[in-house]
């Protein structure tokens, strides 16, 4: 039996952060104790780690078997150097968060997200020696470049780390790994290459190289309009290859204009390629081959009707029957496809279909068993994410989780231990329904596992032999712990440290405040936190201030231990500000997750105000006379639909690099939440087309550069404001791109908007 290893800790990096030091946070000098204790597995299988002892961090060494301390091995230097490692794509749902660098290098840098799919999308340089701030979500993975885009470093962000540092060690460091993974990857395709045939495009033409290097050609160039792609895979028995021909779809030029570049005085066009919403797409069309008599099968077109992709090919173990995902446009519709290679016929074993919306984006995992005739896959017909085990020759299931919570994803599956290892949120009723545990899973019988329970969110780190794991779980009101558990049954074996906050207390740190509510239903309970200000005064009051972001791909509103949000920076200049998941957002039901459907412009308002509304009821401190909100991108986009839509409750609106026409932004995004073919809905909810509805104060901030959101969205705002006769504050950073106002210039700006407008300082 294998073992698939989907996502588990690396040694090596757990490594180099013990080689770099434990990380403490400071305040005016003053340690915030054992917010990481840097875990280190020796070879004689006890746990290294810090933990602060008579006020200086020091090196314990621990027997996991017994608990029992074994050697004090020393005590560490605080580090600043952030994890290292070699990200390929961003994780999604994380929570916000911003993430420091600074540049000890004589490079100038280039900082490039990574986003769900892979795809690079820039976000402006790094000086040498320059330190910035960059807005972002946990697991989000981001690379920096040098002048020739080559990689320099990768990190994850991750809440509580300390800074990203590049300098020379890091980069070094970063290069090996980079050139370890390389060897690894060649190696994998020299023994492939030794062993099957090899398919490849030769002018247009689709070729076949058999081990020996004799080459000859399978098919002819498919025609102008078509052309092989190059994708393909090869049966384990040589005899049969799964090739894409491609029909290409249209092109959708989007022009930047760099006013300033660093090279010349004139200015640069810059066109991207950047599809939109009911835009022609790709169209893939599968095409098997018998290698030895060219014999082809094409599936027709209603077979795959409206492929938005094509892909995650594998082969049954008899190597005749080819399987693959085919996600239909429209993302009502994801099937798991059987082409009979040795028949030439095709037949669905998975079809999963909705009436709204696949969250093919968040919520797709699939795993076919070495059998080849069983898989584990995610769906949320019962009207909550959990995963069933699919037998493929019946198409029976039989769920291996179920109940009113979510599976949050797969880490693990362990055919020889006949085990899934998942996270998952909403278990407990006295908890945080957004809080991630963690729980084994068996295969034969669904019985599950607990490996976490503590009252907060947790991230675990396994032993080398997986018979251990140090649990670090946190609240935005309550400190790390470090607990080492068992893996055989979640036992607590001990707890190695939890972080200490007194320092930061007395000297008047605000701890953020978690706060539920009924939403519009009166029924379904809304999360979100209250930030107060350093000086807060519960005599006084304050004008509330809400940071959005109600994407439906995610939840947003903080759920681990972080000593500083930028929401902090903004209460502090005499705000309450409040952060709210409201409908629509992601990981709870089915049915909280459908109210964005077709529906971006509903942004849970309802929710979010009854929430204030409710905090407001018995505090005194919050004015909901006096009401601000800002966001960016899709929160850019939803701050002003505030002012739009919901002027009797908000005044003050900053909307930063906003995809204010969802007709207008990129094409996954909007058509998995808006659906397709567009329709009326697109127009109705568009901040364009509203436009003359505004009220209160707005500010629009724009990135002239911004590769990820049209900036013309942001510009058609501001004629339809024109138009309108409506005052409004524009601010247009040239040559910065998305995420404008997290800007040293573009905070500053905001925040200023805001203390004017709500405070009347000016």
């Amino acid at each position: 039996m294998k073992r698939i290893i989907l996502k588990s800790p690396h040694l090596l990096f757990a490594m180099l952060l013990f080689l770099t030091g434990p990380v403490v946070s400071r305040s005016n000098g003053q340690a915030v104790t054992d917010l990481r204790i840097n875990p280190l597995w020796l070879d004689d299988g006890s746990l290294e780690f810090t933990r602060t002892v008579e006020g200086e961090p020091t090196r314990l060494r621990i027997d996991p078997e017994t608990g029992d301390l074994i050697s004090r091995a020393g005590d560490g230097r605080v580090g600043d150097r952030h994890t290292i490692a070699n990200p390929r794509r961003s994780r999604g749902g994380g929570e916000s968060m911003d993430v420091q660098l600074e540049n000890r290098t004589d490079l100038d840098l280039e900082l490039v997200w990574l986003d769900l799919g892979g795809e690079r999308r820039a976000y402006g340089r790094i000086a040498p020696g320059e330190r910035r701030s960059q807005h972002t979500f946990t697991g989000h993975a981001w690379i920096l470049l040098d002048d020739a885009q080559r990689p320099v470093l990768g990190f994850r962000a991750t809440a509580g780390e300390g800074p990203v540092v590049i300098d020379d060690a890091s980069i070094e460091t970063f290069r090996e790994i980079l050139a370890s993974n390389l060897r690894r990857r060649e190696a994998a395709r020299s023994q492939q290459r030794e062993a099957q045939p090899t398919p490849f495009v030769r002018d247009r033409a689709l070729w076949i190289r058999d081990p020996e290097g004799d080459e000859r050609r399978l098919a002819e160039d498919p025609g102008p309009d078509r052309r092989w792609t190059g994708r393909s895979s090869v049966s384990p028995d040589g005899r049969f290859v799964l090739a894409i021909e491609m029909e290409p779809g249209e092109r959708h030029p989007v022009t930047l204009i760099d006013v300033a570049p660093d090279d010349r005085v004139e200015p640069r066009v810059e066109t991207l390629s950047y599809r939109k919403p009911g835009d022609r797409i790709d169209h893939p069309r599968p095409v098997v081959f018998e290698i030895a008599t060219g014999r082809r099968f094409d599936p027709g077109d209603d077979q795959l009707p409206d492929p938005w992709s094509i892909g995650d090919f594998s082969w049954h173990p008899d190597g005749q029957r080819v399987r693959f995902l085919h996600n239909q446009r429209g993302h009502q519709a994801l099937r798991l496809m059987e082409i009979d290679a040795a028949s030439s016929t095709i037949r669905p074993l998975i079809d999963e279909q909705a009436d709204t919306f696949i969250d093919y984006a968040g919520k797709r995992f699939l795993h076919i068993l070495a059998d080849g005739d069983r898989a584990i896959w995610m769906n949320e017909r019962t009207g909550w994410n959990h995963l069933d085990l699919v037998d493929l020759t019946t198409g029976e299931r039989r769920p291996l989780t179920s109940g009113d919570w979510v599976v949050r994803g797969v880490d693990e599956v362990d055919e020889s231990a006949g085990t899934v290892r998942i996270r998952l949120m909403g278990i407990d009723p006295d908890q945080d329904p957004y809080h991630v545990h963690h729980a084994v899973v068996a295969i034969a019988d669904g019985s599950m596992t607990r490996l976490t329970r503590g009252d907060g969110t947790h991230d675990i780190e396994f032993s080398p032999d997986g018979a251990h794991y140090v649990d670090r779980w946190s609240r935005v009101d309550h400190p790390p712990v470090h607990e080492l558990r068992r893996t055989g049954d979640g036992g607590l074996v001990a707890t190695l440290a939890t972080a200490d906050l007194s320092v930061l207390l007395d000297e008047g740190w605000q701890e953020p405040e978690r706060f539920v509510a009924k939403g519009r239903d009166g029924e379904t309970d809304i999360w979100g936190v209250i930030v107060r200000p350093r000086d807060f005064d519960p005599t006084k009051t304050y004008p509330v201030v809400e940071h959005i972001y109600a994407g439906p791909h995610g939840h947003f509103v903080p759920k681990s231990f972080a000593r500083r949000w930028r929401m902090r920076d903004i209460a502090d200049r005499g705000f309450v500000v409040v952060q709210i998941d409201g409908m629509g957002t992601n990981w709870r039901s089915k049915a909280f997750h459908d109210v964005a459907w077709k529906n971006l412009g509903d942004s849970g308002f309802p929710d979010r105000i009854a929430w204030m509304k409710a905090a407001a009821a018995d505090r005194p401190w919050m004015n909901l006379d006096r009401v601000g909100i800002y966001g960016g991108s899709a929160g850019g986009q939803s701050a002003l639909r505030a002012l739009l839509a919901f002027g009797d409750f908000y005044d003050v609106a900053v909307a930063d690099c906003g995809c204010h026409d969802n007709r207008m932004d990129k094409i996954w995004w909007n058509e998995l939440w808006m659906g397709w073919p567009i329709g009326p809905h697109y127009a109705e909810q568009s901040n364009v087309t509203n436009a003359h509805r505004l009220t209160g104060e707005l500010m629009l901030i724009l990135g002239g550069l911004d590769r990820n959101v049209d900036p013309t969205s942001t510009l058609q705002v501001v004629d339809a404001l024109v138009k309108a006769d409506k005052d409004f504050e524009f601010v247009l950073l040239p040559t910065a791109g998305h995420g404008a106002a997290e800007s040293p210039y573009g905070n500053r700006r905001r925040v200023d908007f805001l203390v004017r407008k709500l405070l009347d300082e000016g």
